[in-house]
Protein backbone atom coordinates (compact mmCIF):
# COMPACT_ATOMS: atom_id res chain seq x y z
CA UNK A 1 0.00 0.00 0.00
CA UNK A 2 1.35 3.41 -0.96
CA UNK A 3 1.96 5.81 1.90
CA UNK A 4 3.25 9.35 2.37
CA UNK A 5 5.79 10.69 4.84
CA UNK A 6 7.98 13.72 5.41
CA UNK A 7 11.64 13.13 4.59
CA UNK A 8 14.38 15.74 4.16
CA UNK A 9 11.72 18.45 4.38
CA UNK A 10 9.55 17.18 1.50
CA UNK A 11 6.74 14.69 0.95
CA UNK A 12 7.89 11.25 -0.17
CA UNK A 13 5.55 8.56 -1.47
CA UNK A 14 6.75 5.07 -0.58
CA UNK A 15 5.69 1.46 -0.30
CA UNK A 16 6.97 -1.43 1.82
CA UNK A 17 6.87 -5.19 1.39
CA UNK A 18 7.71 -8.01 3.76
CA UNK A 19 8.52 -8.18 7.46
CA UNK A 20 9.96 -4.91 8.77
CA UNK A 21 12.04 -6.85 11.31
CA UNK A 22 14.08 -8.31 8.42
CA UNK A 23 17.08 -6.50 6.85
CA UNK A 24 15.86 -3.66 4.63
CA UNK A 25 16.51 -3.21 0.92
CA UNK A 26 15.89 0.33 -0.37
CA UNK A 27 15.14 0.62 -4.11
CA UNK A 28 15.99 3.95 -5.80
CA UNK A 29 14.60 4.58 -9.28
CA UNK A 30 16.10 6.43 -12.24
CA UNK A 31 15.49 9.61 -14.21
CA UNK A 32 11.80 10.46 -14.43
CA UNK A 33 10.84 6.93 -13.40
CA UNK A 34 8.28 6.14 -10.75
CA UNK A 35 8.75 3.54 -8.04
CA UNK A 36 6.13 1.26 -9.62
CA UNK A 37 8.50 0.74 -12.57
CA UNK A 38 10.63 -1.64 -10.48
CA UNK A 39 10.06 -5.22 -11.70
CA UNK A 40 7.82 -7.15 -9.34
CA UNK A 41 10.10 -10.18 -9.71
CA UNK A 42 12.91 -8.32 -7.94
CA UNK A 43 10.71 -7.10 -5.11
CA UNK A 44 8.96 -10.41 -4.50
CA UNK A 45 12.19 -12.35 -4.90
CA UNK A 46 13.90 -10.37 -2.15
CA UNK A 47 10.89 -10.61 0.16
CA UNK A 48 10.88 -14.38 -0.36
CA UNK A 49 14.60 -14.40 0.44
CA UNK A 50 13.89 -12.85 3.83
CA UNK A 51 14.28 -9.13 3.22
CA UNK A 52 12.11 -6.10 4.00
CA UNK A 53 11.74 -4.08 0.78
CA UNK A 54 11.13 -0.33 0.50
CA UNK A 55 10.64 1.58 -2.75
CA UNK A 56 9.81 5.25 -3.19
CA UNK A 57 9.20 8.03 -5.69
CA UNK A 58 12.12 10.42 -6.00
CA UNK A 59 11.38 14.13 -5.68
CA UNK A 60 9.79 15.62 -8.81
CA UNK A 61 8.31 12.30 -9.96
CA UNK A 62 5.33 10.12 -9.11
CA UNK A 63 3.46 11.30 -6.03
CA UNK A 64 6.38 12.87 -4.16
CA UNK A 65 6.91 16.64 -3.88
CA UNK A 66 7.15 18.56 -7.17
CA UNK A 67 9.42 21.58 -7.46
CA UNK A 68 6.99 23.48 -9.68
CA UNK A 69 8.23 26.93 -8.71
CA UNK A 70 11.59 26.13 -10.32
CA UNK A 71 10.03 25.85 -13.78
CA UNK A 72 11.75 24.36 -16.81
CA UNK A 73 15.58 24.36 -16.70
CA UNK A 74 17.41 26.40 -19.32
CA UNK A 75 19.88 23.78 -20.49
CA UNK A 76 21.79 26.20 -22.74
CA UNK A 77 22.54 28.44 -19.75
CA UNK A 78 23.30 25.42 -17.56
CA UNK A 79 25.76 24.02 -20.10
CA UNK A 80 27.39 27.42 -20.59
CA UNK A 81 27.84 27.80 -16.83
CA UNK A 82 29.44 24.37 -16.61
CA UNK A 83 31.82 25.16 -19.47
CA UNK A 84 32.77 28.42 -17.75
CA UNK A 85 33.42 26.66 -14.45
CA UNK A 86 30.44 28.31 -12.76
CA UNK A 87 28.05 26.58 -10.38
CA UNK A 88 24.74 26.27 -12.25
CA UNK A 89 21.57 27.51 -10.59
CA UNK A 90 19.46 24.38 -10.11
CA UNK A 91 16.75 23.63 -7.52
CA UNK A 92 18.58 20.53 -6.27
CA UNK A 93 21.45 18.14 -6.96
CA UNK A 94 22.03 14.41 -6.54
CA UNK A 95 23.23 15.00 -2.98
CA UNK A 96 19.80 16.42 -2.10
CA UNK A 97 18.09 13.42 -3.66
CA UNK A 98 20.39 11.10 -1.71
CA UNK A 99 19.30 12.83 1.49
CA UNK A 100 15.67 12.15 0.53
CA UNK A 101 16.41 8.42 0.67
CA UNK A 102 18.30 8.71 3.94
CA UNK A 103 15.46 10.83 5.30
CA UNK A 104 12.99 8.12 4.36
CA UNK A 105 15.05 5.59 6.32
CA UNK A 106 14.93 8.02 9.25
CA UNK A 107 11.15 8.38 8.96
CA UNK A 108 10.75 4.61 8.92
CA UNK A 109 13.18 4.23 11.84
CA UNK A 110 15.51 2.06 9.77
CA UNK A 111 19.12 2.36 10.92
CA UNK A 112 20.80 0.64 7.96
CA UNK A 113 19.75 -0.70 4.56
CA UNK A 114 21.03 -2.38 1.44
CA UNK A 115 20.58 0.26 -1.30
CA UNK A 116 19.86 -0.66 -4.92
CA UNK A 117 19.74 2.06 -7.56
CA UNK A 118 19.17 1.99 -11.31
CA UNK A 119 20.52 4.64 -13.70
CA UNK A 120 20.09 7.98 -11.88
CA UNK A 121 19.10 5.86 -8.90
CA UNK A 122 22.55 4.29 -9.07
CA UNK A 123 24.06 7.78 -8.93
CA UNK A 124 21.91 8.55 -5.90
CA UNK A 125 22.94 5.29 -4.24
CA UNK A 126 26.60 6.16 -4.91
CA UNK A 127 26.07 9.56 -3.30
CA UNK A 128 24.53 7.87 -0.25
CA UNK A 129 27.62 5.66 0.00
CA UNK A 130 29.83 8.76 -0.19
CA UNK A 131 27.90 10.90 2.31
CA UNK A 132 26.27 8.34 4.62
CA UNK A 133 28.25 5.12 4.39
CA UNK A 134 27.32 4.22 7.97
CA UNK A 135 23.67 3.87 6.87
CA UNK A 136 24.38 1.39 4.05
CA UNK A 137 24.79 -2.35 4.52
CA UNK A 138 25.70 -2.67 0.84
CA UNK A 139 25.15 -0.97 -2.51
CA UNK A 140 24.08 -2.20 -5.94
CA UNK A 141 24.59 0.24 -8.83
CA UNK A 142 22.70 -0.85 -11.97
CA UNK A 143 23.26 0.67 -15.45
CA UNK A 144 24.78 3.78 -13.87
CA UNK A 145 28.05 5.71 -13.97
CA UNK A 146 30.46 7.90 -12.02
CA UNK A 147 29.72 11.10 -13.92
CA UNK A 148 33.29 11.34 -15.18
CA UNK A 149 33.13 13.62 -18.28
CA UNK A 150 35.84 11.64 -20.09
CA UNK A 151 33.60 8.57 -20.36
CA UNK A 152 31.76 7.82 -23.63
CA UNK A 153 28.49 9.69 -24.02
CA UNK A 154 25.08 8.35 -24.97
CA UNK A 155 24.22 7.71 -28.61
CA UNK A 156 22.30 10.46 -30.37
CA UNK A 157 19.21 8.24 -30.56
CA UNK A 158 19.34 7.72 -26.78
CA UNK A 159 19.87 11.45 -26.17
CA UNK A 160 16.79 12.14 -28.29
CA UNK A 161 14.78 9.87 -25.98
CA UNK A 162 15.59 12.23 -23.11
CA UNK A 163 15.26 15.52 -24.94
CA UNK A 164 12.59 15.23 -27.62
CA UNK A 165 9.06 16.18 -26.48
CA UNK A 166 6.35 13.55 -26.59
CA UNK A 167 2.57 13.71 -27.08
CA UNK A 168 0.28 15.79 -24.90
CA UNK A 169 -0.62 14.54 -21.43
CA UNK A 170 -4.22 13.70 -22.38
CA UNK A 171 -3.24 11.55 -25.38
CA UNK A 172 -2.81 8.34 -23.38
CA UNK A 173 -2.67 5.91 -26.30
CA UNK A 174 -0.08 8.04 -28.10
CA UNK A 175 1.91 8.37 -24.89
CA UNK A 176 1.96 4.59 -24.47
CA UNK A 177 3.19 4.20 -28.05
CA UNK A 178 5.82 6.90 -27.52
CA UNK A 179 7.06 5.36 -24.27
CA UNK A 180 7.37 1.90 -25.80
CA UNK A 181 9.20 3.32 -28.82
CA UNK A 182 11.71 4.92 -26.46
CA UNK A 183 12.12 1.68 -24.51
CA UNK A 184 12.88 -0.11 -27.77
CA UNK A 185 15.60 2.44 -28.57
CA UNK A 186 17.41 2.27 -25.23
CA UNK A 187 16.46 -1.17 -23.93
CA UNK A 188 18.67 -3.60 -25.82
CA UNK A 189 17.72 -7.24 -26.42
CA UNK A 190 14.47 -8.52 -24.97
CA UNK A 191 12.09 -5.68 -25.84
CA UNK A 192 8.51 -6.79 -26.32
CA UNK A 193 5.54 -4.65 -27.30
CA UNK A 194 3.03 -7.04 -25.75
CA UNK A 195 -0.12 -6.43 -23.73
CA UNK A 196 1.69 -6.74 -20.40
CA UNK A 197 4.20 -4.06 -21.40
CA UNK A 198 1.39 -1.82 -22.63
CA UNK A 199 -0.65 -2.30 -19.45
CA UNK A 200 2.32 -1.48 -17.24
CA UNK A 201 3.18 1.59 -19.32
CA UNK A 202 -0.42 2.83 -19.19
CA UNK A 203 -0.53 2.33 -15.41
CA UNK A 204 2.62 4.40 -14.96
CA UNK A 205 1.32 7.23 -17.17
CA UNK A 206 -2.11 7.27 -15.53
CA UNK A 207 -0.58 7.36 -12.04
CA UNK A 208 1.47 10.47 -12.87
CA UNK A 209 2.69 12.14 -16.05
CA UNK A 210 5.15 14.93 -15.23
CA UNK A 211 7.98 15.27 -17.78
CA UNK A 212 9.16 18.66 -16.47
CA UNK A 213 10.19 16.88 -13.26
CA UNK A 214 12.49 14.62 -15.27
CA UNK A 215 14.01 17.72 -16.88
CA UNK A 216 14.81 19.19 -13.46
CA UNK A 217 16.28 15.86 -12.36
CA UNK A 218 18.49 15.84 -15.46
CA UNK A 219 19.65 19.37 -14.63
CA UNK A 220 20.49 18.17 -11.12
CA UNK A 221 22.60 15.34 -12.53
CA UNK A 222 24.49 17.73 -14.82
CA UNK A 223 25.12 20.21 -11.99
CA UNK A 224 26.41 17.49 -9.65
CA UNK A 225 29.55 16.73 -11.64
CA UNK A 226 31.77 13.70 -11.28
CA UNK A 227 31.77 11.39 -8.25
CA UNK A 228 34.87 9.49 -9.38
CA UNK A 229 37.32 10.84 -6.81
CA UNK A 230 34.86 10.62 -3.92
CA UNK A 231 33.94 7.04 -4.87
CA UNK A 232 37.56 6.01 -4.31
CA UNK A 233 36.91 6.45 -0.57
CA UNK A 234 33.79 4.28 -0.47
CA UNK A 235 34.05 1.19 1.73
CA UNK A 236 30.47 -0.05 1.32
CA UNK A 237 30.35 -3.54 -0.28
CA UNK A 238 29.40 -2.76 -3.88
CA UNK A 239 28.02 -4.69 -6.83
CA UNK A 240 27.92 -3.02 -10.25
CA UNK A 241 25.57 -4.45 -12.90
CA UNK A 242 25.56 -3.15 -16.47
CA UNK A 243 24.44 -4.20 -19.93
CA UNK A 244 26.91 -4.35 -22.78
CA UNK A 245 24.34 -2.83 -25.16
CA UNK A 246 23.42 0.24 -23.11
CA UNK A 247 23.13 3.23 -25.50
CA UNK A 248 22.11 5.73 -22.81
CA UNK A 249 24.77 5.01 -20.18
CA UNK A 250 27.45 3.08 -22.09
CA UNK A 251 28.99 0.07 -20.37
CA UNK A 252 32.21 2.02 -19.78
CA UNK A 253 30.31 3.91 -17.08
CA UNK A 254 29.66 0.72 -15.17
CA UNK A 255 33.21 -0.49 -15.68
CA UNK A 256 34.57 2.80 -14.35
CA UNK A 257 32.26 2.64 -11.33
CA UNK A 258 33.62 -0.79 -10.42
CA UNK A 259 37.19 0.35 -11.02
CA UNK A 260 37.09 3.36 -8.69
CA UNK A 261 35.15 1.80 -5.79
CA UNK A 262 37.55 -0.37 -3.76
CA UNK A 263 36.60 -4.04 -3.88
CA UNK A 264 33.56 -3.53 -6.10
CA UNK A 265 32.31 -6.49 -8.13
CA UNK A 266 31.34 -6.02 -11.79
CA UNK A 267 28.75 -8.12 -13.60
CA UNK A 268 28.11 -7.36 -17.29
CA UNK A 269 24.87 -8.68 -18.79
CA UNK A 270 25.22 -9.58 -22.45
CA UNK A 271 22.57 -8.06 -24.68
CA UNK A 272 21.09 -5.84 -21.95
CA UNK A 273 20.58 -2.18 -22.73
CA UNK A 274 19.16 0.51 -20.46
CA UNK A 275 16.24 -1.53 -19.16
CA UNK A 276 15.56 -4.56 -17.00
CA UNK A 277 13.50 -6.54 -19.51
CA UNK A 278 12.05 -9.85 -18.26
CA UNK A 279 14.87 -12.06 -19.52
CA UNK A 280 17.38 -10.22 -17.30
CA UNK A 281 15.31 -9.98 -14.13
CA UNK A 282 15.94 -13.48 -12.76
CA UNK A 283 19.74 -13.35 -13.36
CA UNK A 284 19.93 -9.86 -11.82
CA UNK A 285 17.87 -11.02 -8.83
CA UNK A 286 20.28 -13.88 -8.20
CA UNK A 287 23.27 -11.52 -8.39
CA UNK A 288 21.62 -9.14 -5.92
CA UNK A 289 20.64 -11.93 -3.51
CA UNK A 290 24.17 -13.31 -3.50
CA UNK A 291 25.63 -9.86 -2.90
CA UNK A 292 23.39 -8.72 -0.07
CA UNK A 293 23.36 -12.11 1.63
CA UNK A 294 27.16 -12.38 1.77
Amino acid sequence: MEQMTKANGIDICYETFGDSSNPTVLFVMGLGAQMIAWPELLLAGLVDAGFHVVRYDNRDVGLSTKFEAAGMPDFEVLFADLMAGKAPAVPYKLADMAQDGIGLLDALEIEKAHVIGASMGGMIAQQMAIDDAHRLLSMVSIMSTTGDPSLPSATQAAIDVLTQPGPAADEIDLLVDHNLKNRRIIGGDGFSDDQEARDQTRAIIERQFYPIGAARQRAGIMASGSRAESLKTVTVPTLVIHGDKDPLVPVEGGIHTAEVIPGAKLEIQKGMGHALFPQYQAPVLELIKAHISA
